[in-house]
């Protein structure tokens, strides 16, 4: 029988998976080492038990221990299977810019989590490495994992990532790609894979907002370099211990919008439901397309699940805010029909004026206005089913006498996306104001040319 005793057995022995439509226009292989496999769905598994077992047999993790640690989330997950399994308490610190599923997920494994502010420098007092420090110092018989600087980390991947690649491609990768923070799983897996082939490249990923890649390239920690980010788990605003820049050929930035992006690519063209920094890791080794040949074996680290993202990068509102989706609005739809007045009615009105307006216009909803102020709507479909319901003879009846509910009133810069799922067979439109307090309609016509165009 295949058995594990617990759930940190299942640890590593993550799938290589060739990419084949995301990277189509490149002239080599590209696999996937996709580390969600992981019982946390992280990379960060590896390392997080590492740290504990060599803790444990040096005496700093005692039984009954609080693990404390500050984390943009994942190592918390790994940090927390642990202490379930072995037996501990954890207070994680984490920064208010990462998502709210990875807070959820460390209370649910029982955790306590402190969230701190993002854009204050690591010193501070309010940092939540500072915070983490301070917790480790005051909680009797508590163990400060500090996955920044403790080597465990980085040794973690070099026991266990670099070899697993190593044997899943029989010794013929010739490039590692990772999006960077701590370090760890860079410098472990390049310094097992170069200690088998020195001529293996390995290409480290990086956020704009981070001073790694000036690091790398001059050798100073340059604060200038520093400023926010919205990519989460990668990137750092100084140099951890786990660093050994001597294992890395190449140090590439990506933007907040194409990781984005490339993240979501990922998971519509190749099915692989990847994370915020995944995105940045394949952007950025298509950014040096250029230096790939036939012959390579390209193995990018694919660190975490899309399921801490969905408040996120795989929300169409969250991206569209942020400026990362270019996408047609309602403001796009009225510019392009070109200028015209909205066609209404005035509630003292007749349904006879009604369809006069509706066959001259050829429009099948009329918003209902008096003074500016909406009162309700009229519709071809309604004033079809009074006339079966109540006769045909309601020519004569006020426009007050037949009105229907209000269109929906929305924001100018609605995504065509939303309007799509406003405009049913009960509503047929939906009305906003320009910047001079002027009433535009678009109905499910203009929605329909607008996704064939």
């Amino acid at each position: 029988m295949d058995i594990r005793n617990n759930i940190l057995e299942t640890i590593g022995h993550t799938p290589l998976i060739r990419l084949n439509k995301v990277t189509r226009d490149l002239p080599c292989t590209v696999l996937a080492k996709t580390e969600y496999f992981n019982p946390g769905n992280s990379i960060k598994d590896r390392m997080a038990l590492k740290m504990v077992e060599v803790a444990e047999s040096d005496g700093r993790l005692k039984p009954g221990g609080t693990i404390i640690e500050c984390t943009s989330g994942n190592t918390g997950m790994g940090l927390a299977l642990a202490a379930v399994v072995k037996g501990y308490k954890c207070i994680f610190t984490t920064t208010d810019k990462q998502s709210k599923e990875k807070i959820d997920i460390l209370k649910a494994l029982g955790a306590e989590v402190i969230v701190c502010p993002t854009n204050v420098e690591p010193e501070d007092p309010r940092s939540y490495y500072s915070i983490a420090r301070r917790l480790a110092k005051e909680i009797p018989n508590s163990f400060h994992s500090n996955q920044y600087d403790n080597l465990a980390n980085r040794l973690a991947h070099y026991e266990t990532t670099g070899p697993e690649i190593w044997d899943q491609t029989d010794g013929k990768i010739t490039h590692l790609v990772v999006a960077t923070g701590t370090g760890g799983t860079l410098t472990g897996t390049a310094k097992f894979l170069k200690e088998k082939n020195p001529d293996i490249q390995v290409w480290a990923m990086d956020p704009f907002g981070s001073l790694l890649t000036k690091y790398f390239r001059t050798g100073e920690a340059d604060m200038n370099e520093v400023h926010p980010y919205i990519t989460e788990g990668i990137g750092e605003d100084f140099v951890p211990q786990n660093y050994d820049m001597q294992y890395v050929d190449v140090f590439e930035q990506v933007t907040d919008k194409d990781a984005a992006i490339m993240a979501r690519r990922i998971a519509r063209e190749e099915g692989l439901f990847c994370g915020y920094s995944a995105g940045t890791a394949l952007q950025g080794m298509l950014q040096l397309k250029d230096l790939l040949k036939k012959e390579h074996l390209v193995v990018v680290i694919l660190a975490d699940h899309g399921s801490r993202y969905v408040g996120k990068v795989y929300n169409d509102q969250w991206m569209i805010e942020r400026g990362f989706l270019d996408v047609k609005t309602f403001k796009d739809l009225v510019a392009g029909r070109g200028a015209s007045r909205l066609i209404s009615l005035a509630p003292d009105q007749t349904v006879a004026e009604a369809f006069e307006l509706m066959q001259k216009y050829n429009v099948e909803n009329l918003p209902v206005l008096q003074n500016g102020d909406l009162l309700g709507a009229i519709s071809e479909s309604g004033l079809f089913a009074r006339m079966m319901n109540n006769g045909l003879d309601i020519k004569n009846k006020k426009i007050t006498e037949v009105l229907e509910k209000p269109y929906p009133v929305i924001s100018f810069d609605t995504p065509l996306e939303r309007l799509s799922s406003l405009i049913t067979r009960e509503n047929g439109a939906v009305l906003a104001k320009d910047d001079s307090g002027n009433y535009h309609i678009v109905t499910k016509y203009d929605v329909i040319q607008a996704l064939g165009s």
